[in-house]
């Protein structure tokens, strides 16, 4: 796995709008759509709470952007860097709109492992790897040198509940 500068700051901004998400009471997961040019096109964080709806989490939200505001052949060229590694509704939906490239921070093993360690309720969803419910993505994480960064919102989001 080959993580560039260039990964790293698009990395970063996901993991600032996980901790902004957590600060408005939602999760904290947050996620960037840069396209095949480098720039950033969307980005989101996670709404769940303030919306009441679960199925606001960043990564559908760029994959229903995606779909709406970029042709077929910019979806595949585009890449997704995400705080934590897609649920398996979000790999779904990335894998039906044609995006490209995934770069995750933290892995959905990793995550549930930290819920679990600090006695917090389990995901309604199995954890599942992106490639077991989309097996031809381009993925890579986890990022280890953002690790940390993830988990200390983590560890701040179940601390809160």
């Amino acid at each position: 796995m080959t993580i560039s500068e260039s990964d790293l700051i698009h990395l970063r901004r996901a993991v600032e709008l996980a901790r902004e998400a957590l600060d408005a009471g939602d999760g904290p997961f947050g996620s960037v759509l840069v396209d095949g040019t480098g720039v950033e096109r969307f980005a989101d964080r996670n709404r769940e709470e303030s919306t009441g709806d679960p199925t606001r989490h960043p990564e559908f939200a760029i994959a229903r952007w995606a779909a709406e505001h970029l042709t077929v052949d910019e979806r595949a060229a585009a890449t997704v860097y995400t705080s934590g590694e897609h649920c398996p509704m979000c790999s779904a939906a990335h894998a039906w709109v044609g995006l490209g490239r995934i770069v995750y921070v933290a892995s959905a093993e990793q995550i549930a492992g930290w819920r679990r360690g600090l006695g917090a309720r389990p995901s309604p969803v199995g954890v599942l790897p992106i490639n077991v419910i989309a097996p031809g993505l381009p993925v890579e994480g986890p990022v280890d040198k953002l690790v940390p960064d993830v988990r200390a919102l983590i560890e701040r989001a179940v601390g809160a509940n």
